[in-house]
């Protein structure tokens, strides 16, 4: 991590700890918006390429979530995407020749650590993703994903090619809700058990897991989205979770009572969002899979295994 904008040690997964080993995610740094007048220049077009750039993890399912949301709203030519390897080197992200990734030539930076203190010199903290970058300014404006669905959603609203809220304002308060329950439980909760260092710690954030997959199970019985009866921000915070479970959770993280695949309503749940393909097609098995695996704090080795087969694989011709 950086110190006074100095990196100090080899990439951790831990990112901090309680007297109890429980794990303890770092919180984001940096949290600005779009200002109103420069998407007025976005849509007057005075910019001669994107004047923003979103830094992501295929592997990461914080960014993944912002990723969706651009796809959704068709913010491609609008907002440009730049990918890093999937393994953590030591000096944390960095681009490179991975497949799917982007080559060094084609950023300034080799390490995603480098953008951090080229905005503040004296950062101090973890190098995240996904990062909302400032061409223009040079300079990160957000590294919270729910901020930047946030800044998509509303922010970025004339941009839209699609006309689709992800927090209408009549499922606001649910929404607040079924976000709230699913993260510490569910979007966190498998970080819980898998950076544990204690077998308490293990154990409260495992019963928390499936607690939390048994309840949606119940819930998606019945009903067809996370909340209400359309698509929104909380069906993008509960897939990204799911649809990395079975691949790496359930082994790596030790969340192995059973697998999603295992739950035939939450199945059919995700069937259903990887039949879109904002969905889909932001979804690199290939990307997930060698990330997770390469932590070394978990998996020493650094082999990947061949499996799982499961059945939305099918929506994928390539990656699996």
């Amino acid at each position: 991590m950086l110190v006074n904008g100095i990196w100090e040690k080899r990439w951790d997964p831990v990112q901090k700890q309680d007297k109890q080993g429980r794990f303890i995610r770092q919180s984001s740094a940096f949290r600005e918006r779009i200002p109103a007048d420069v998407v007025e220049a976005m849509i007057a077009g005075e910019y001669k390429e994107p004047r923003y750039q979103l830094y992501v993890a295929y592997i990461c399912p914080w960014a993944t979530r912002t990723l969706i949301a651009r796809s959704l709203f068709g913010l491609e030519s609008h907002i440009e995407v730049k990918v890093v390897e999937p393994q953590l080197s030591d000096y944390g992200w960095k681009f490179g020749d991975y497949p799917g990734s982007t080559p060094e030539s084609d950023v300034p930076v080799q390490y995603m650590h480098e953008l951090y203190t080229q905005t503040d010199s004296q950062y101090t903290g973890r190098a995240t993703v996904p990062v909302l970058w400032d061409r223009l300014e040079e300079r990160i404006i957000n590294n919270e994903s729910a901020d930047i669905l946030t800044i998509f959603n509303e922010d970025l609203k004339p941009l839209h090619k699609e006309d689709l809220n992800l927090s209408p304002d009549p499922f606001l308060i649910e929404i607040d809700e079924f976000n709230e329950r699913i993260y510490h439980s569910l979007n966190n909760g498998v970080y819980r058990a898998g950076f544990a260092t204690s077998a308490l710690a293990y154990q409260e954030a495992y019963n928390d897991v499936f607690e939390t997959l048994d309840w949606l199970e119940a819930h998606f019985s019945k009903n067809e989205y996370a909340v209400g009866d359309q698509l929104t921000e909380s069906d993008i915070r509960l897939f990204v979770t799911l649809v990395r479970f079975d691949v790496a959770y359930y082994g790596l993280f030790k969340t192995n009572k059973k697998r999603i695949t295992d739950y035939p309503a939450l199945s059919a749940y995700l069937d259903q969002l990887l039949q879109i393909p904002a969905f889909r097609d932001n979804t690199k098995v290939d990307h997930i899979k060698a990330g997770y695996y390469s932590i070394q704090a978990l998996n020493p080795n650094g082999i990947v295994p061949e499996g799982p087969e499961l059945p939305w694989f099918k929506w994928f011709k390539e990656d699996v």
